[in-house]
């Protein structure tokens, strides 16, 4: 089975010249934007290989003059792939990691023995796996007083000295632009210091406890001027939620606002980003500004809506003077004139807008997103958590469910991990209430209230939820589920709930995708057997739940189309997001209006999952919440294609088509 088929999906699909450039002109000309150098790969593995390549010559070169190679590198999930590869390195004979000396770059403040972090976690990626000696491990003391923390510091820096200073310096470029635990606003001189982490940093770090309130407010980090002291410093940034902090940090002028764009300042120093990480690189992006192109459809309609933002003109309002004034010559001389093009992209656009999701009933579908027949269609909505389908697409549920359609719901995961304790409470509190003014009462409900309760007021912070906590908390989100699929009218039976194997571990962390949550998808496939498929596509989400459902779904789908299934002939799989993100324009395929009473419909419908309103888990970085990021996103999109000079409409959700990978 094919369980990671979501890393092989490339809508925009970009020519390899823009980022592998076959000579040192063609470098220069695409990177005429770019502050320092920058090497952009197709995923993460790649970067990393070419990472893991570099720091072993380095340190072989260092073992044959027999002198130390000093490391530092920070604990943060991106630097997994690495260690991953440095460790696959060591175990074939080809490095001895005896020379390496390690600096571990931050650690939080103040200590706690339950928290797992910094030096821990960086033991359990690669120290623990290589050779290095146990005394060439170092780590900044952050089980001191609060008095002793600046002394610690200086110790610190003293020790590297020693050491003979750093001559690899790892770093991940943090979602606020930070370095280390170097925060905006942090000086390029600054050394080893306490600092206090602000609200972004926190959110990320939360991550790995579970709860914003576990996560120890202050930590203890390598300065800017430390990390930049290093001979070769590599500042890495991984997947689509970093592009527009890689764009700061290469293409604008050094800001204390943005700390990693110091990296310009070192001579010898490399930004690695993958393609998504790099998406918003003019090279990328924009390549008209830096090349001449090879015209795609998409690609048109990218650099027109970009056309369109910078005129402040719709589309039919463009001229031969804006494509020429804005480096799109090339475009008027493939199609004649600006008027051309202009129709081809307003039509190509005006054709995704479609009221009927499902296909409209005995009408013309040749310019229609969605095909008429069969009618009605069976449909599948799979939902990661217990809320993902109306956030994203809850106006379009509403929409396929009035129209006739047989709407199917399937939740993927219970969602459990992601309701408060408070919830809990409140419910048992009722549960005991009820049974008491019932004349339900028994000593078995009394004893099992009290021994929840004193579980709930002994609990640690990160502590892990007992059995029975974690099916209370899964029943609290099934049942919210089924209210808010009763209120978009979705038949009771139609309510699937998968449970999938991999999600229930009682933790962040989550098992890898197995056969067994593959075969219970390929189970609901075989029996709905659906003519329309509708899967998350929105792969920001955090902790990457979004990612593996989809690619459970998508394996499933592969296992179908492999034995080639009737059912799979004649159906259409759609990708959704609003959760975390929304689809660029460019990439949309079929974009479905709402009016005013319908987006408050919609909105209704996700208040329905109270336990994830106000205080829920795992809201991320984005303070709104999840049903004013869905309203927000919506909007934008709907005003987008106004601007555009297309239809005013309230809110659009929109999809993206996606097609079974041979």
């Amino acid at each position: 089975m094919r369980t990671n088929l979501t890393s092989l999906i490339n809508l925009n699909k970009v020519s390899t010249k823009f980022y592998k450039p076959e000579n040192d002109y063609e470098r220069a000309l695409l990177t005429r934007y770019e502050r320092v150098q920058t090497q952009i790969v197709e995923n993460q593995k790649e970067g990393a290989k070419q990472i893991a390549d570099d720091i072993v010559e380095r340190l072989k070169k260092k073992q044959k003059r027999n002198k130390k190679f000093v490391l530092t590198m920070p604990c943060g999930s991106a630097m997994r792939e690495i260690c991953d590869e440095l460790v696959c390195r060591h175990k074939d004979g080809n490095v001895s990691f005896s020379n390496l000396v390690f600096f571990c770059q931050y650690e939080l403040f103040p200590f706690r023995d339950d928290l797992k972090y910094g030096l821990s976690i960086i033991r359990e990626m690669l120290l623990d796996r290589i050779d290095v000696l146990p005394e060439n491990i170092h780590s900044i003391e952050n089980d001191v007083s609060v008095n002793d923390v600046a002394s610690a510091c200086k110790r610190y820096e003293e020790l590297i000295a020693e050491e003979g200073g750093l001559d690899y310096t790892i770093t991940n470029i943090g979602k606020n632009g930070n370095i280390g635990f170097n925060e905006p606003g942090s000086s390029i001189n600054s050394s080893t210091r306490m600092i206090l982490l602000d609200d972004i940093s926190l959110s990320e770090i939360s991550k790995s406890f579970g709860k914003l309130s576990d996560v120890p407010k202050s930590a203890i980090t390598m300065g800017v001027k430390t990390l930049l002291s290093a001979s070769k410093v590599v500042a890495v940034a991984w997947g689509e939620e970093k592009c527009e902090m890689v764009r700061r940090v290469v293409e604008e002028s050094i800001s204390d606002g943005t700390p990693a764009s110091y990296i310009q300042t070192h001579a010898d120093a490399v930004c690695f980003a993958d393609l998504d990480a790099a998406s918003y690189l003019t090279r990328i992006r924009r390549p008209w500004l830096v090349s001449s192109c090879d015209w795609s459809d998409k690609l048109i309609r990218s650099a027109i809506v970009w056309l369109c933002s910078i005129t402040g003109k719709p589309i039919l309002k463009l001229t031969n003077k804006d494509y020429n004034e804005n480096g799109l010559g090339e475009l008027l001389a493939l199609y004649g004139s600006a008027y051309n093009v202009n129709i081809k992209v307003f039509n190509d656009l005006q054709h995704t807008i479609t009221g009927w999701p499902g296909g409209k009933p005995n009408a013309d579908d040749s310019n229609r997103p969605e095909r008429a027949l069969p009618y009605p269609k069976r449909v599948i909505v799979f939902s990661p958590h217990p809320d993902d389908d109306v956030i994203s697409m809850g106006g379009t549920v509403h929409r396929l469910a009035s129209q006739g359609h047989d709407v199917h719901i399937a939740y993927q995961t219970s969602g459990n991990i992601a309701v408060d304790d408070e919830e809990v409470r409140r419910f048992m509190m009722f549960v005991k209430g009820y049974n008491n003014i019932s004349g339900l009462g028994s000593d078995a409900i009394k004893s099992n209230f009290d021994s929840i309760m004193d579980f709930l007021d002994k609990k640690k912070n990160a502590e892990s939820d007992s059995h029975e906590i974690l099916d209370i908390k899964a029943l609290i989100r099934r049942n919210e589920a089924r209210i808010a699929c009763a209120y978009a009218g979705i038949k009771r039976d139609n309510v699937h709930f998968l449970n999938l194997p991999f999600y229930e571990t009682g933790r962040i962390e989550k098992n890898p995708i197995s056969e067994a949550d593959i075969e219970i998808v390929l189970e609901l496939l075989r029996k709905v057997r659906p003519n329309q498929i509708f899967v998350a596509g929105d792969l920001a989400d955090p902790h990457g739940t979004h990612k593996v459902c989809t690619d459970a779904v998508f394996a499933a789908i592969d296992v179908e189309k492999q034995r080639e299934a009737d059912w799979l002939k004649d159906c259409r799989i759609w990708m959704y997001r609003g959760a975390w993100a929304e689809w660029e324009i460019e990439n949309i395929e079929m974009a479905v209006p709402m009016s005013p009473e319908e987006l408050r419909f919609k909105r209704n419908t996700i208040l329905k999952h109270q336990s994830q309103m106000e205080g829920a888990p795992f809201l991320g970085n984005d303070e709104r919440l999840f049903w004013q990021r869905s309203e927000d996103r919506n909007r934008a999109t709907a005003m987008l294609y106004n601007s555009l000079g297309l239809a005013s409409y309230e809110a659009i959700e929109a999809f993206v088509e996606y097609v079974p990978i041979d």
